[in-house]
C-alpha cells in the first residue's frame, strides 16, 4: 500500500470521527472549560459566607455545630462536615439525598458560635456542568450509558490526534514555522486548514493527556490496568496496622450504642486530630452511606491547592479506632500519578498557568467542530466540480 493510499484512508477515517462526534467533543470542552477555575469563582462569589472573623473563642467541635444547626432549622440528614484550620474559615456542612433522590444544598456555619451563615451560589450550576462533562446529562449519571458515551469519545479523540498528526506531517518536518504559526494571509479552505492544523498541533498534548486521563472515570478496565501499571501490588490492600482486637463484650456494646442514636463525628474528629495535629488546613468527614460506622476522612494540608494530593483515614465513629491510613507522603511516584488523575486531567498539577492552558485548549474545541466541518464540505465541493461530465444524448441521435 503506497504513501498516498494510506494517507486517504487516514483522511476517511479522521473525517467520519469527526463529523459523527465533533459536537460532542465541542460540549464536552465547553462545559470542562467552564469548570476550569470553579474553586476561584465559587470562592469569589462566596466570600460573605466562607469566611469569618477570627476569634480568640474556642472553635466548636463537628457534633456541637451540627446540633446548633439543627437548632435553627430541619435541613435534612447531615453526610458530611468540612472543618479548617485556619480561624477565619467557616465550617461546611452536607446533607445526605433525600428519599426521592434529591440533595438538599449544603450550608456554611460559623466554626465559634455555630450560626448559620447561608448556601453557597453557583453550587447547582457547576454541579449541571459537571454532569454534561461527565455524562452528557444523561439518564443514570455515573451509572448510566453516558459515562460510556464520553469514554468512547475519547477514545475516538486520541485516533483522531494520532490521525492528525500524520495527515499533517510537513516535507519538512524541522522547520517549526510550519508546524506552529499558522498562515494568516490565506483565505476561505486554505485559512480553514491552517487553523485546524497548526492549532491542533499546539493543543494536541492537551488533548492527549485529558483524554488519558478522561478514561479512568469512564472504564473500570482501565482504571484497573493504570493501577496494574503503576501502583504496588498490595498497595490497594495495605492498611494501617489495628490495635488488639476488641473483646466480643466490647464490640457487642459498641453495635448497641451505634444502633442506639445516629453516628456522631467527635471521636472521629479527635482521633483524627491525634494522627494529623496541626499539620491538616482542611478536613472532610464524611459518614457512611450504609450502615457501617467507619467514616472516612480526606485531610489537605495547609496552602495544598491539589484537591487530589491528600491524605485519607477510616475512623470507626463509635469507638473512635483508627481502622486504616492512606498517607500521600507514603506513596510511590505511581502511585502519587494514579491519585492526582484528576489534577492532571485539569492541568491543575502545573499550578494556575496550568489551569489556564488546558481551559483554553479546552474552549477551543469548538473551532475545531467548524473548520472541520468547513473543510469536508469543501472537499465535496472541490470533488464535485472535479467530476467529468456526463454525457447526454441529444434527442434523435
Amino acid at each position: 500500500m503506497s504513501k498516498s493510499s494510506i494517507k486517504a484512508a487516514l483522511l476517511q477515517v479522521h473525517s467520519v470521527i469527526g463529523l459523527v462526534l465533533a459536537l460532542l467533543w465541542a460540549v464536552v470542552g465547553v462545559s470542562g472549560a467552564t469548570m476550569a477555575f470553579e474553586d476561584e469563582i465559587q470562592a469569589a462569589l462566596n466570600r460573605d459566607v466562607m469566611r469569618v472573623d477570627a476569634s480568640a473563642a474556642r472553635r466548636l467541635t463537628p457534633d456541637e455545630l451540627v446540633a446548633r444547626l439543627q437548632t435553627a432549622g430541619d435541613f435534612g440528614k447531615v453526610s458530611a462536615v468540612t472543618m479548617a484550620s485556619d480561624p477565619t474559615a467557616a465550617a461546611r456542612i452536607r446533607f445526605a439525598r433525600s428519599e426521592g433522590g434529591t440533595r438538599p444544598s449544603s450550608v456554611y456555619v460559623d466554626p465559634y458560635d455555630g450560626h448559620l451563615l447561608g448556601s453557597p451560589r453557583g453550587g447547582e450550576f457547576f454541579a449541571t456542568v459537571r454532569k454534561v462533562h461527565r455524562w452528557l446529562l444523561l439518564p443514570g449519571d455515573g451509572n448510566g450509558y453516558g459515562r460510556k458515551i464520553t469514554g468512547a469519545a475519547a477514545i475516538c479523540l486520541i485516533v483522531m490526534l494520532i490521525s492528525g498528526l500524520v495527515l499533517r506531517w510537513p516535507h519538512r518536518a524541522r522547520s517549526v514555522r510550519t508546524w506552529l504559526k499558522p498562515n494568516l494571509s490565506l483565505r476561505g479552505r486554505g485559512l480553514h486548514r491552517s487553523l485546524h492544523a497548526v492549532i491542533g498541533t499546539w493543543v494536541l498534548p492537551v488533548y492527549l493527556v485529558t483524554a488519558l486521563t478522561g478514561l479512568t472515570y469512564s472504564y473500570e478496565w482501565y482504571k484497573a490496568g493504570a493501577s496494574w501499571l503503576l501502583a504496588r501490588p498490595s498497595a490497594t490492600a495495605a492498611t494501617m496496622p489495628s490495635k488488639a482486637p476488641r473483646r466480643a463484650a466490647d464490640a457487642a456494646k459498641a453495635d448497641a450504642s451505634a444502633e442506639a442514636k445516629p453516628l456522631g463525628f467527635d471521636r472521629v474528629w479527635s482521633t483524627f486530630l491525634e494522627q494529623q495535629g496541626d499539620r491538616y488546613g482542611r478536613a472532610l468527614l464524611t459518614l457512611p452511606a450504609g450502615t457501617g460506622t467507619v467514616v472516612r476522612v480526606r485531610s489537605w494540608p495547609r496552602g495544598s491547592s491539589l484537591d487530589t494530593a491528600r491524605d485519607e483515614f477510616r475512623i470507626d465513629a463509635v469507638t473512635g479506632r483508627l481502622a486504616s491510613a492512606d498517607i500521600y507522603a507514603d506513596k510511590t511516584f505511581g502511585e502519587r500519578v494514579l491519585a492526582s488523575v484528576l489534577d492532571i486531567h485539569r492541568g491543575a498539577i502545573l499550578g494556575w498557568p496550568g489551569k489556564l492552558v488546558f481551559m483554553l485548549a479546552a474552549a477551543l474545541m469548538p473551532l475545531f467542530t467548524v473548520t472541520g466541518l468547513l473543510l469536508y464540505l469543501s472537499r465535496r465541493r472541490h470533488r464535485r466540480l472535479a467530476r467529468p461530465p456526463v454525457a447526454t444524448l441529444v434527442p434523435g441521435e
